[in-house]
């Protein structure tokens, strides 16, 4: 939980720091579909369906390039087996046209909650890399999609390592 906290507060005075920088800062909001499941060494399992909501500070830098960090809650897993995650993507957004931004960055994870059946089994955090592109129109109405790789093995105590793979569909308000 001391972590989860010092994490909150690093994005939220990164996100002051940089306002006394640039007048152009925006706090935003999203919310969309995640289609996660396992990967590493575990055997095949089906996919899951879940969701995430959240906010985001948007960071200009330098001319096209931003830094965009969020903080989400995010349904996540696979099959019968759910996880529930606060992630914290620290995304670097370079806008290759008007509106159009790719995305890139690492995000760390702390798990909230999860199924009786893996709970004990899983590490408390996650690290791994989004990639994906997004869509503003100029009202501030965005839409997004995002891959996101697991890097670290959340297994606790198990012979398999077990990786949280995912992709995002979604949409969200900077204001």
């Amino acid at each position: 939980m001391k972590k989860l906290l010092l994490s909150a507060v690093a994005v939220m005075a990164f996100g002051y720091a940089a306002q006394a920088q640039s007048d152009e800062m925006k706090f935003g909001v999203k919310a969309g579909a995640n289609f996660t499941n396992f990967g590493g060494d575990v055997e095949d399992t089906d996919g899951k369906t879940g969701f995430y909501v959240g906010g985001l500070v948007d960071l200009p830098i330098s001319g096209n390039f931003h830094v965009q960090p969020e903080l989400m809650y995010s349904s996540e897993g696979a099959d019968d087996l759910g996880i529930d995650y606060l992630r914290i993507p620290v995304m670097a957004k370079y806008y290759v046209m008007e509106g159009l931004s790719l995305q890139a960055g690492p995000e760390i994870a702390f798990k909230v909650s999860a199924d009786d059946l893996i709970d004990e089994g899983t590490k408390s955090m996650d690290f791994g890399l989004g990639a994906g592109a997004a869509y503003e129109l100029p009202m501030g109405l965005f839409f997004d999609v995002r891959y996101n790789l697991g890097l670290s093995d959340i297994s606790d105590d198990g012979p398999f390592e077990i990786k949280n793979t995912g992709f995002q569909v979604g949409a969200g308000w900077r204001f």
